[in-house]
């Protein structure tokens, strides 16, 4: 049978946000300012959010935030320069691509993923923007990973956790693709919603330790932020 795709069926065209006019973020850390572009149009993103955008996924734009879990984590990272350095490590959910520059410029050897296009074009033009040597950015749902098994020695992530529907594939992606002895790190803001997660990980059999919690500053206030360490077992 012959169908006919009128234009109301058409597919409508995505906004580009990687064109036009940008938006620089300015994050003072480890001893450097470190310069990060995004869209010049928030409110855009928003507003022109189709039903076809948003998804039966319900992918939100979140990779368009530069969130406190980031900056944690860049400070956790440096206190490991040295156990990072050289690693394979994978950053999950990697946004506009802060702590996948900042792992990088610390030695690693860091692949960034993300589900969302404009947050791989946005990471490597931040790269650049910082004059650091570009990480291993791929566009690529966490849900159906495409990596070598075991391959990572460390994971990182900040603020990725924030949803029930997101625990099993992110569990899926920690138990196959993290090499033997490999550590996972996970930077969240303290909330009620995401207290139950870290029982719920140690019940399925991973080490789960909180190693700190600290303030971290964000426009004239403080969001408390958690820093958790996961572990599978030999």
């Amino acid at each position: 049978m012959h169908t006919e795709t009128t234009p109301e069926q058409a597919p409508k065209s995505l906004p580009d946000y990687t064109v036009g006019p940008r938006q620089r973020l300015v994050v003072e850390e480890l001893g450097r300012a470190w310069q990060l572009n995004r869209t010049g149009d928030l409110e855009a993103i928003w507003e022109n959010m189709s039903r076809e955008e948003f998804g039966e996924d319900e992918r939100m734009p979140y990779w368009a935030e530069l969130w406190p879990a980031s900056t944690l984590l860049c400070r956790w990272l440096a206190r490991n320069k040295e156990a990072i350095s050289g690693r394979i490590c994978l950053d999950v959910g990697c946004g506009l691509g802060l702590t996948g520059i900042v792992g990088t410029w610390l030695g690693a050897r860091v692949v960034g993923m993300d589900h969302q296009w404009p947050a791989v074009y946005f990471s490597r033009e931040n790269a650049e923007l910082n004059g650091v040597e570009q990480p291993m950015w791929v566009q690529m749902d966490w849900c159906a990973p495409a990596f070598k098994p075991r391959c990572f020695d460390f994971m990182w992530g900040g603020d990725i956790v924030y949803e029930t529907r997101f625990y099993h594939p992110l569990t899926r992606l920690f138990r196959e693709y993290l090499a033997p002895g490999g550590r996972i790190w996970l930077a969240e803001p303290k909330r009620s919603v995401s207290a139950p997660v870290w029982e719920r990980l140690a019940g399925d059999g991973f080490n789960v330790r909180k190693l700190f919690t600290e303030p971290v500053p964000v426009e004239g206030y403080h969001v408390t932020v958690n820093l958790w360490e996961m572990t599978l077992p030999d």
